[in-house]
């Protein structure tokens, strides 16, 4: 004879994965946030040193390329800070923070650069988990949905 026994579990939501998955994503891109908007307001705050350091390293355009990084940087952020299309912004900021890592950082041998260079990858694969799991409930995207 087959005896069979159902016993009934009840599962009691715990409060913490809740709180993870709710404030962490917005902690985490204010944390990432706060690295283009600081370098984008100091850009702002030097131009003529911006486009100098441009120029040294041999892109076309400077005073262009100031604007156009100036702009990623500041709009960006605060896209990025507010949750606001988060998955296209960190996949820009990505491929912005990829481009700058390879222009501004490839000088290996000077430990400076070297740290600047692979902070740029840590930060362009942290936006690539932006990219992957949106901005979090904390976001505008979240309200969205």
């Amino acid at each position: 004879m087959n005896s069979q026994v159902a016993s009934q579990t009840t599962v009691i939501p715990s409060p913490l994965p809740n709180a993870l998955t709710t404030v962490v994503p917005a902690f985490g891109r204010l944390l990432i946030s706060s690295l283009f908007l600081l370098a984008g307001f100091s850009k702002i705050a030097a131009p003529a040193m911006t486009i100098g350091y441009i120029q040294s390293v041999g892109l076309p355009l400077p005073s262009v390329a100031f604007v156009l990084a100036a702009f990623t940087e500041i709009v960006g952020g605060i896209l990025l800070l507010l949750g606001y299309r988060t998955r296209i912004v960190a996949g820009v900021l990505f491929f912005f923070s990829l481009a700058t890592a390879a222009f501004f950082h490839s000088h290996l041998a000077d430990q400076n650069q070297f740290i600047h260079f692979f902070k740029n990858v840590a930060l362009a694969g942290g936006l690539l988990h932006v990219v992957a799991f949106g901005g979090g409930r904390l976001s505008l995207d979240g309200r969205r949905s």
